[in-house]
């Protein structure tokens, strides 16, 4: 199989293009490289720099490169922005979504994995969020992602290509620290920043209705889940027709506090954090059950918390390193 990996010079997309090239599988990296880089792109795999809401340039590439399979990772994905920004949320990741599935069928490509998320299920009141939990988003962000899937499903059934919407958890950590997260937009980095900056990590709200007061998250490491993609991609090989809708985490929640006192002492600073009022449309606890991830794809989580926090940290260290401590 060749698979061609939408934004595969991005921060989860470099992990899962080595994860692929790693299992044996083929890899073609599409990438506008608007916010990838291209060093991540591992030698003797192929990139084509363009954007998905080019299909004459998508459909090239499917056909130059005999793809047969898809993994979709390019996407806006910052969940403020798309607030000030829905409607070129929409186009990017909806539209952007819809040329690229016209141009996958029309040169029969048989598998498509569609990078989804969390966000899909907005503030869930329930201890575990299986994929049954309905679906009410509560950011342009997310109501993409569903109408990504809503989308990806359709035509699925549609045109009897062979698909899988992957809901991510909470993404951190590093394969290596070249492949580390650049940018500053999740609870790791946020604190990694604050930290080096001898600035106190901020709690949004420390009232909630949890165990310590902060939020509840399920977090999972970047390679798990690019493990998750491999066999996803495989599952679909081996049966064609399938329909896949699975959760990626951990089934493990760990509150903002708890994170930040653990990042805290990895690190070697102490910086208690200082808390802030809560953030609008934050949920109490989001975690995922990922029961059916472990039955339909013989897959589950192996890294751990400190594992995220230790590889990130090399990870955030060699970008800046004045951040170490002796």
């Amino acid at each position: 199989m060749t698979w061609l990996i939408t934004g595969g010079a991005g921060y989860i997309g470099s992990h899962v293009v080595r994860a692929m090239t790693e299992a044996g599988e083929q890899a073609v990296v599409y990438d506008d490289l608007s916010t990838g880089i291209a060093e991540r792109v591992p030698d003797g795999v192929p990139l084509v720099v363009g954007s998905v809401l080019d299909g004459e340039r998508v459909a090239r590439a499917l056909a130059d490169h005999d793809v047969t399979g898809v993994v979709h990772l390019a996407a806006k994905k910052q969940v403020g922005e798309s607030v000030d920004l829905p409607l070129h949320y929409y186009r990017e990741n909806v539209e952007g979504l819809r040329v690229l599935l016209e141009a996958v069928t029309a040169e029969e490509v048989p598998s498509f994995v569609f990078s989804s998320s969390a966000a899909v299920y907005g503030m869930p009141d329930v201890e575990l969020v299986t994929e049954e939990t309905p679906c009410a988003p509560l950011s342009p962000y997310g109501e993409t992602k569903l109408a990504g899937e809503w989308l990806v499903r359709a035509t699925g059934r549609a045109s009897g290509l062979s698909t899988a919407s992957l809901r991510y958890f909470n993404v951190a950590g590093a394969g290596s620290p070249e492949l580390a997260d650049t940018g500053v937009y999740n609870l790791v980095p946020m604190v990694f920043e604050k930290l080096t900056e001898n600035a106190a990590p901020r709690i949004f709200g420390d009232d909630y209705d949890t165990p310590d007061g902060t939020c509840v998250r399920d977090y999972i490491h970047v390679v798990d889940l690019a493990e998750a993609h491999v066999a996803a991609a495989r599952a679909l090989q081996a049966s064609p027709g399938r329909d896949l809708t699975l959760n990626i985490g951990r089934g493990e929640g760990v509150s903002v506090r708890e994170m930040i006192d653990r990042i805290n002492a990895l690190t070697g600073y102490d910086r208690p954090p200082t808390v802030t009022p809560r953030r609008p449309g934050d949920p109490a606890r989001v975690v995922a059950s990922a029961d059916r991830a472990a039955v339909e794809l013989g897959w589950k989580a192996k890294y751990d918390v400190q594992d995220m926090i230790t590889s990130a940290w090399a990870g955030w260290v060699r970008l800046h390193p004045g951040a170490a401590r002796d």
